[in-house]
């Protein structure tokens, strides 16, 4: 499954990031709806919102499907069927779809046909290993060029900053009783782990089914599009799509990130494994330093007050005066094996 995300990036520039080219070709910028109503965070989980992307036509009817809007909504779907007066009193749990049975469950499957398919968005996602002192959590997202580094300035048009990890969602629309207003929420489509990370699922292999659940990850502008497309693209060619994807990366990070009310750059940070171990950097790593620096020199000039404070009070380090780019550029000086790689079979 997939409990627990980050999504750091403010809020403009998590527009210039999901640029896009429409049918015409033309490059645009999704529209943000409700802006005011986003977040960013290095630790989200379910009941949090999170930002996702879809057609325009869900919200104006006579809007090319192509086009594309950026819209906060809350992690875990009520369907627009329930009728009790809140969405605590719903009765099961909604912040995953397993892909196997969104066709056939009636939370997820009446939301589907009508083409309410989303993508939910993220720096990239945390799971976690069962070890014989607990579980160890590792953060997993695509991989990023080393061009990609200090990036993230501002008023360029193309973005050459981190690259956001794509995940295929559905959504759905909620009205409460009387005169309460409408709650957008969705739910992360999950599939069999691919082999890169399916050693990290501490999980039996089920039968023919290999081993349950990450997310469906929709690797590319193309997918993407045909997800988004429902007036293209009907749901018996969008759930084409849902397959598990090779093209990811990951790192172990602090237990820090276990607590939910931990909302900083150390969450995300890369740790090394063992006292021993010792690790050296690579060029997804060197990204996410060069991303953790921005967060700390920019986030006292940020106009966005909803930003969180970038405070450093990381678990692992004696001196309360280190940055988190401090605490990972101490981690890159050492020598080693990379943490930042893909699993070897």
């Amino acid at each position: 499954m997939c409990g627990r995300t980050a999504c750091s990036l403010a809020a403009d520039n998590l527009r210039r990031a999901c640029a896009y080219r429409d049918r015409r070709g033309q490059h645009r910028q999704p529209e943000w709806v409700r802006r005011e109503r986003y977040q960013p965070s290095y630790n989200k989980g379910p009941q949090s919102s999170g930002p996702v992307l879809l057609s325009r036509r869900h919200l104006h009817q006579d809007a090319d499907s192509s086009e594309r809007v950026l819209m906060d909504m809350r992690w875990g779907l009520v369907p627009s069927w329930f009728k009790q007066d809140s969405p605590s009193k719903l009765q099961f749990n909604t912040s995953n779809c397993r892909s196997d049975t969104m066709l056939s469950k009636s939370s997820y499957k009446g939301a589907l046909l009508k083409g309410k398919r989303c993508v939910v968005l993220a720096d990239g996602f945390y799971e976690w290993q069962q070890q014989s002192w607990g579980k160890q959590p590792y953060f997993i997202y695509f991989p990023q060029t080393k061009d990609t580094m200090d990036k993230e300035t501002e008023g360029d048009e193309e973005w050459k900053g981190w690259r956001l990890l794509t995940m295929a969602g559905i959504f759905d629309c909620w009205k409460p009783p009387g005169e309460g207003e409408m709650l957008y929420t969705y739910t992360i489509i999950t599939v069999d782990a691919s082999k890169d990370v399916s050693f990290i699922h501490h999980r039996q292999v089920r039968p023919g089914k290999g081993v349950a659940g990450m997310p469906a990850i929709l690797d590319g502008d193309e997918a993407i599009r045909k997800w988004l497309d429902f007036a293209e693209v009907p749901t018996q060619e969008a759930v084409k799509l849902i397959q598990p994807v090779e093209n990811i990366v990951f790192h172990p990070v602090s237990t820090f990130v276990n607590n939910i009310h931990n909302n900083t750059p150390e969450c995300v940070a890369p740790i090394a494994l063992g006292a021993k171990k010792e690790v050296k950097a690579t060029p997804s790593s060197k990204v996410m330093l060069g991303s953790l620096k921005i967060s700390q020199e920019c986030s006292p000039q940020k106009k966005e007050n909803d930003l969180p404070k970038w405070t450093s009070q990381f678990i692992h380090t004696p001196s309360p005066k280190k940055t988190s780019a401090d605490v990972l550029q101490q981690w890159l000086g050492k020598q080693g094996q990379p943490a930042t790689k893909k699993h070897k079979a």
